[in-house]
């Protein structure tokens, strides 16, 4: 977490010569973060996202998008794509995360408001230019379970049934008329800071969006409802569901989404921390496994997911889900 050569460059020529860097966060890519301090301007964060690994341009352009409509994402104070620095403005340090730990009796209220921003967000058609997130894309994204989780366990598993039974499940979804929408597809507790002075789902500020897709409704409410990092428990995604529901309608099709897209998004992401671990070196990412099995097999109890269950229970042994990964740290 050493800041960029280009830093103190660029903070002079963005007019914050002099001041303090620290480190701030990493993540899962090649994206780091700093708090910068300035005497004269207050706080900002600098967002390190060096080419070829990283292009900042689609966050400057689905911030730039979100704050045009009311949504709190980071403004761009400056930027230089060549280096891949932004210095953007600071949310503070109040994480939704961290929030919900310390008073879980807000969570009702909290999750409320993130609920109500994704509905208020899919009343408008998806931001242009958005490449789509529909059946093919998220019948690629599941190779990752037979491609980095069955190796990571030491399983076979038989390719083609796999296939053919999340087709037979989620080709319903992508035809059922809902969206597309404007998918952040990272929409958790990790991601929400809580904005001092702003009110509504304005309080909630957005980040690492960078990723975002025109896809289904469903998507992000079971990212930040099946949250891989926190639990949240099932009284209050169902409380959430039909929060959602009430307000945007389309009752039954949105559950069977719902509950469709919870199941392929934890199931993708059991394949992306095994690769994680073994292509990127962090075994941090072990730990967060059981956690997701015990959300997929919960989805997985759905009636409309029958066929997805029969082909786990033929392909995958308990010994190679939650119980595999006990003794990870």
């Amino acid at each position: 977490m050493i800041p960029p050569a280009s830093c103190d460059r660029f903070l002079a020529e963005a007019g914050w010569q002099g001041a303090r860097v620290e480190p701030l966060a990493g993540d899962a890519s090649f994206r780091r973060y700093f708090r910068v301090n300035h005497p004269d301007h207050g706080a900002a964060v600098l967002m390190d996202a060096p080419p070829p690994h990283e292009d900042p341009r689609p966050f400057i352009a689905v911030a730039e998008w979100l704050v045009g409509r009311g949504f709190s994402a980071p403004d761009i104070l400056a930027r230089d794509l060549d280096e891949g620095l932004l210095l953007l403005a600071d949310f503070g340090d109040v994480r939704l995360r961290e929030t919900l730990d310390d008073a879980p009796e807000r969570e009702e209220t909290l999750y409320g408001l993130a609920t109500d921003l994704l509905a208020d967000l899919h009343r408008s058609p998806p931001m242009p230019g958005l490449p789509p997130h529909g059946l093919a894309e998220w019948l690629t994204e599941l190779e990752l379970f037979p491609d980095w989780y069955a190796p990571a366990v030491g399983i076979e598993v038989d390719r083609a049934s796999y296939r053919q039974a999340w087709e037979e499940v989620l080709a319903p979804v992508a035809a059922d008329g809902l969206g597309p929408v404007t998918v952040l597809r990272d929409f958790h507790a990790e991601n929400i800071m809580l904005v001092s002075g702003r009110e509504g789902h304005a309080h909630l500020g957005l980040l690492d969006f960078q990723d975002a897709l025109a896809g289904h409704p469903a998507y992000d409410l079971a990212s930040i409802l099946e949250d891989a990092r926190r639990d949240v428990t099932p009284a209050i995604e169902q409380a959430m569901l039909d929060r959602y529901v009430a307000a945007r309608g389309d009752d039954e099709a949105f559950r069977r989404a719902y509950w469709a897209l919870a199941a392929q998004r934890n199931t993708r992401i059991l394949g992306v921390f095994c690769r994680l671990w073994k292509r990127d070196g962090k075994p941090g990412y072990r730990r967060f496994q059981p956690r997701m099995w015990g959300l997929l097999e919960r989805d997985l109890g759905a009636p409309h997911l029958a066929p997805v269950k029969r082909w786990f229970d033929d392909n995958v042994p308990a010994s190679a889900r939650a119980d595999a990964w006990k003794d990870a740290q």
